[in-house]
């Protein structure tokens, strides 16, 4: 992704300057007949219309310079940027509007598309061909799970909040695959993921499977590799729930799920408890290390940088089957390719796979089908034409 134009016509913005004086009537009516960003083939055009001394794009591509100069057509209130976004894209944006000195970050007033995440919302631009999938969205003929919370006592991290995910026409009389969710709340919210259970069980796609979602307190001092934090999920909530629910006792049927630095916190648990967790989900994993010299991460990475060096000197063999994913747009790219041979090597069945997209809730609820389907196929994957 860059800025380079590659138009295979003439874009709508330059036949728009080109056609005749720019006023205020030829910039309402331009906006009023286009949708914005405007997506022409592999170029997006993001436009502005307000006061201003300066614009700037301001985005979550790794490799792209974060701020994007936007350009003033005469001496109008109307800014335009294009720039290169490949299909399938996904980029998460907001607008820095200069205005007296002082830089303001907005949402884009013509774009519609928001995402969420804990810290606020983003406007989104989707490039040519992607489309939100329609599994992540709500399915009126997809029978509802539920929802169940617990509080587990005395545990190394203290009293922990639990969220429990119970598939449609649950039943005390099978026996249930358990998933275990780092950030659970941050999942339900931000990646849809009830309703995505709801839909893949519903379709097939899935095997039923009952869901244990975690609530960190600290996430920050609790996800790097803590043994009190590995030990609440092995020692505690593990227990809990075979103890609770009709669960399959095998490792194969047990996943610990998450990203970012759930990712570690899955990774680094099922390591300090090899044999206990069959499956690995990692998204986006903050797998920050170092080869040689130190990280330019910064001090929240230190533990983690630690672990991962750990783990790369000597891996074992934490879980049998790992899916992996990560967006193209990352900084963590580079490390998260890096560990897929290492994977592979302890004898892990490792299936890996990019998107392009960036760290964020949107990007890691697209990859969920992929991700389950994979490591907890249903029935509709044992049908064979």
């Amino acid at each position: 992704m860059n800025t380079r134009l590659t138009p295979p016509t003439k874009l709508a913005i330059q036949s728009f300057l080109a056609h005749g004086p720019v006023d205020a009537a030829a910039i309402d009516k331009f906006l009023r007949s286009h949708s914005f960003p405007l997506i022409e083939g592999r170029n997006a055009t993001f436009v502005y219309r307000g006061p201003g001394d300066q614009v700037n794009l301001r985005h979550w591509v790794f490799g792209l310079g974060s701020s994007q100069p936007f350009t003033r057509v005469g001496n109008t209130d109307f800014w335009y940027h294009t720039l290169e976004l490949p299909p399938q894209s996904r980029v998460e944006y907001k607008l820095e509007v200069i205005l007296g000195g002082v830089g303001t970050w907005i949402r884009d007033p013509l774009n519609p598309n928001l995402a969420h995440d804990p810290f606020g919302a983003n406007s989104v631009a989707h490039g040519q061909g992607y489309r939100t999938p329609n599994w992540t969205e709500h399915d009126p003929e997809a029978r509802p799970g539920s929802m169940v919370e617990a509080s587990l006592e005395g545990t190394p991290l203290g009293t922990q909040r639990v969220s429990i995910y119970l598939p449609a026409r649950f039943r005390e009389s099978r026996r249930y695959p358990l998933l275990i969710v780092h950030d659970g709340g941050d999942y339900l919210r931000y990646a849809a993921l009830k309703t995505v259970l709801d839909n893949l069980i519903h379709r097939l796609e899935v095997a039923p499977l009952v869901a244990a979602l975690t609530h960190p307190g600290d996430r920050i001092g609790e996800y790097p590799n803590n043994p009190s934090h590995a030990a609440f999920i092995a020692e505690h909530l593990l227990p809990f729930m075979e103890k609770r629910y009709p669960l399959y006792a095998a490792p194969a049927a047990r996943c610990l799920m998450g990203a970012s630095f759930g990712g570690v916190a899955s990774l680094s648990t099922a390591w300090r408890y090899p044999g206990t967790f069959g499956r690995l989900l990692l998204q986006s994993g903050s797998f920050a290390f170092t080869d040689i010299g130190e990280s330019k991460r910064g001090p929240v990475f230190a533990r983690v940088v630690d672990f991962v060096n750990a783990f790369r000197e000597s891996p074992g063999r934490p879980s049998d089957k790992v899916y992996l994913s990560c967006g193209t747009y990352e900084s963590l790219i580079y490390e998260n390719r890096s560990l897929v041979p290492l994977l592979q090597s302890t004898g892990m069945d490792v299936k890996y796979e990019e998107a392009r997209d960036g760290h964020n809730w949107e990007n890691w609820r697209d990859r969920l089908r992929s991700g389950l389907s994979w490591l907890f196929p249903g029935p509709l994957w044992m049908v064979y034409e």
